[in-house]
């Protein structure tokens, strides 16, 4: 039981590393990630505006993080053009998008 639970969290950072070495976005959102949490220790934020940071950062991680996965996912399907593909990726990545837009909004709000 316990093996095989550590096992799912090796996958699961092996996941994220991947991410990481591969995905330019999501090392931008790293990037973003340590600039903004270092912010919010340098002005001291309170219990809930931490927690609104950190919701609005997993947020975007998650969703990038499901978008490469789309992708990966498609590209072994096929990589000739396929309009439903085309879809599914673009939707995939608006959503990314929707996610760092309302982020980038809330931490206006927090920091301004």
């Amino acid at each position: 039981m316990v093996s095989a639970l550590l096992r799912s969290f090796r996958c699961a950072f092996a996941g994220i590393g991947w991410a990481l070495r591969t995905q330019r976005n999501l090392r931008i959102h790293a990037l973003a990630t340590l600039c903004v949490v270092s912010l919010g220790f340098a002005v001291n934020l309170t219990a809930w505006k931490w927690c609104a940071i950190l919701g609005c950062i997993s947020l975007v991680w998650m969703a990038e993080l499901m978008n490469s996965a789309l992708e990966v996912l498609c590209d072994r399907i096929t990589t000739d053009p396929d309009e439903h593909i085309r879809r599914a990726k673009d939707a995939a990545a608006g959503a990314v998008l929707v996610c760092a837009i309302i982020s980038v909004i809330v931490a206006g709000i927090v920091f301004l």
